[in-house]
């Protein structure tokens, strides 16, 4: 086992015989400098989190000031101004469709706070019954208890932990009117037993970056109100113009009752998500009785320090026009990854706002540890997932280093070809 390994246990990676890791210096920008001088030129953002890039001087500033300040304080019977402020900012951004935002330390936990305000929503009303939850074939919510079980069981990575996890319904996005009128039906059938639908608006990112139309969460939207149940919508990677708007279900006729964001929010310098709630679902939590209120609170809840990258964060997206920079980024995308089409192997190739992907119809593990060294030999940090590249680069990337990164995948895929000739 390679030295730097001894005592640390990375993600979702197989450690036996594992020899070979690169070690991270230094960032800049887009670049991602490594111990042995290779600089790579990031293609996803630090899991989808870097979207000023690295070391962004406005937010470091910030940061550094709250941490000569107060780096941290208990949320519990105190509260600051970092986090009040950006709460107001946060809800204003939202349109005022929602009112109160409660603040968490990572994606999976403000996933998890979403179910646990969901049922325990029901229980404040009385009901005891509604306690299950639909999801959607493909989508990914997080690594927690409750988050593994409202992911597709099929997708990888949660497939162990299937007899351990509680039981809920999990459909296909209704997206032709047969699986429409699936879905109208089980709601009618199972609405007394339902706390909340929760989908990942325009873009099912972790479970394969699949991606459908505003008009499915309109209509998602439509019969979930029809049949009175709460609506989740889990922003935490499609959140902060990833997909061409601040948030994507702003592209929709439709609204949540229960938001979850992370990931962009502080400009990916520091851990910081947050559970956002309309006033209807807050008022269920307001009462003279015992035990009514929401019984939930991470240690690190609304650091203060987060809280200040997230409002850098929030100053840089005023300051300038990321609808232009997206769009810069998707156009280059859209006109790049056209010629990706003649590989037979490639079955989907699909663009949305700085979203790029290449969909196989198959990569074995084998194939995806050859594309992730191949990638780093190339100067590029580019992680395949099950079967598919993709693209959610810093957004400001510039129009060099994106080409780059796009013409160096098309030179290892024909090396790919080349190496697999009866692919």
């Amino acid at each position: 086992m390679h030295k730097d390994l001894e005592n640390l246990w990375l993600p979702y990676t197989q450690m036996k015989g594992l020899n070979n890791i690169p070690k991270a210096k230094k960032t800049y920008k887009s670049k991602i400098f490594l111990q042995d001088g290779t600089s790579l030129i990031d293609g996803i953002s630090s899991w989808w989190t870097a979207c000023h890039g690295y070391n962004n001087s406005h937010i470091k500033k910030k940061i550094i000031s709250q941490l000569n300040n107060m780096p941290h304080i208990m949320f519990g019977g105190l509260v600051h101004d970092q986090a009040v402020k950006l709460s107001k900012r946060l809800i204003k951004l939202l349109d005022n469709k929602f009112e109160k935002v409660f603040f968490t330390d990572s994606g999976s936990v403000s996933v998890e706070v979403a179910l646990k305000i969901s049922i325990q929503y029901w229980l404040n009303k009385g009901n005891k019954c509604k306690n299950k939850f639909i999801f959607f074939k493909n989508g990914y919510h997080g690594d927690t208890s409750g988050t593994m079980a409202i992911c597709d069981p099929e997708e990888g990575m949660h497939k162990l932990f299937g007899n351990y996890l509680n039981k809920n319904y999990m459909l296909k996005i209704p997206d032709t009117e047969s699986e429409k009128n699936n879905f109208i039906n089980f709601l009618n059938k199972n609405t007394n037993k339902i706390a909340a639908v929760i989908i990942e608006p325009l873009v099912q990112s972790a479970g394969g970056l699949k991606f459908h139309s505003p008009s499915v969460l309109d209509f998602i939207y439509k019969i979930t109100k029809k049949n009175k149940l709460l609506l989740i919508y889990d922003e935490i990677a499609t959140g902060f113009y990833r997909t061409g708007s601040m948030f994507a279900y702003q592209q929709t006729n439709s609204y949540p009752d229960l938001l979850c964001i992370g990931k962009a929010l502080t400009g990916g310098t520091i851990s910081l998500a947050a559970t956002i709630s309309t006033k209807k679902v807050f008022s269920a939590f307001l009462s003279n009785k015992k035990n009514k209120e929401l019984m939930h609170g991470p240690t690190y809840m609304a650091n203060p320090l987060a809280c200040s990258a997230a409002n850098a964060s929030l100053d840089l997206f005023e300051k300038n026009n990321y609808k232009i920079k997206i769009k810069r980024i998707e156009n280059i995308l859209l006109t790049e990854l056209e010629k990706f089409k003649e590989f037979k192997f490639i079955c989907n190739i699909r663009v949305k706002g700085a979203i790029g992907v290449i969909e196989f119809y198959k990569l074995t593990e084998e194939n995806i540890v050859w594309f992730k060294n191949e990638f780093i030999k190339n100067k590029v940090w580019v992680r395949p997932l099950r079967n598919v590249i993709y693209f959610m680069p810093p957004f400001i990337i510039n129009k060099s280093e994106l080409k780059y990164l796009l013409e160096i995948t098309y030179k290892i895929l024909l090396k790919w070809k080349k190496k697999n000739e009866n692919y």
